[in-house]
């Protein structure tokens, strides 16, 4: 394993139908699915994931950009969607990154989208097993 720099924890209870919190109580929240218990409110695996990965992502498209010397902002919108598997009748889940960036062309915006998927960890940890599709976009 590499040198750990940090780890965080969390704690689930009761799966789809329960409590995902924290050790620090920052994220402290019910779970619902988002198809039932509509009087319910609460988050879901992809809400978190695609908070999580929005977040990660983002950190590396804008170090890929300095290290371009790049000066850019931008904006992430991580859609995940939880769909069925047709290849074991389970299910799978598929994600879309919708890149805005601002202070740089079409082109560029496309590299730099590319080049962040290249060393951001969520995708390192996806690639091959979930697909993503890229939406890079200039503003």
């Amino acid at each position: 394993m590499s040198e750990v720099l940090f780890t965080a924890h969390a704690t689930a209870e009761g799966g789809r139908d329960g409590r995902v919190k924290s050790d620090d109580g920052v994220i402290d929240l019910n779970v619902v699915m988002p198809n039932e218990k509509k009087d319910e409110t609460g988050t879901n695996p992809e809400q978190l994931f695609a908070a999580a990965y929005a977040a990660c992502y983002d950190g590396a498209l804008n170090l890929v950009a300095s290290k371009e010397k790049k000066d850019i902002e931008s904006t992430l919108k991580a859609d995940v969607s939880l769909m069925k598997d047709p290849e074991d009748g389970g299910f799978k889940i598929g994600v879309v990154l919708n890149i805005d960036i601002k202070g740089v062309t079409q082109e560029e915006a496309e590299a730099l989208a590319q080049s962040a998927h290249q060393v951001c960890p969520y995708s390192k940890a996806t690639r091959g097993n979930v697909d993503v599709q890229l939406n890079p976009k200039a503003v």
